[in-house]
């Protein structure tokens, strides 16, 4: 499953890159915190998607996998797009959870990368690929 929020440009690459290096061997869930980030890892290849705090809540527990920047598991943030039931479901959910260190300004990360974008989404992929036991 695949998490994001804002204009869901995050999504998308994680998206891209999932079915490039999988192709359709994956089922990829796409869940936004709005219909904006959804329709764009809908338009990248995922093969549902669902919008809201609802849909958050319903189809991670189906997921083994979670995806996305790290803030979806923080309360408010995204500009108070991740709602605290949001956050409560993803944390807690038994899924792996692959996150990228991408949070809002006022969170600092000690002992991660300041690798730009690109190289975090390789790292994602060779993760899942691991997880799932497959190459890349």
């Amino acid at each position: 499953m695949v998490v994001d929020g804002m204009g869901g440009r995050i999504g998308q690459e994680i998206v891209q890159r999932l079915r490039a290096s999988f192709g359709e061997s994956v089922e990829i869930l796409a869940v936004g915190t709005n219909s904006t980030a959804t329709s764009a890892m809908l338009k990248a290849g995922a093969n549902r998607g669902a919008t809201g705090e609802n849909a958050v809540r319903v189809t991670v527990r189906e997921a083994d996998i979670l995806i996305g920047p790290l803030s979806a598991l923080i309360p408010n943030s995204m500009m108070g797009e991740v709602t605290p039931g949001m956050a409560e479901a993803l944390s807690l959910s038994g899924a792996r959870k692959v996150m990228l260190p991408l949070t809002n300004p006022r969170l600092d990360l000690v002992g991660t990368t300041k690798d730009p974008l690109p190289h975090l989404l390789e790292e994602v992929i060779a993760t899942v690929a691991s997880a799932l036991g497959k190459e890349v």
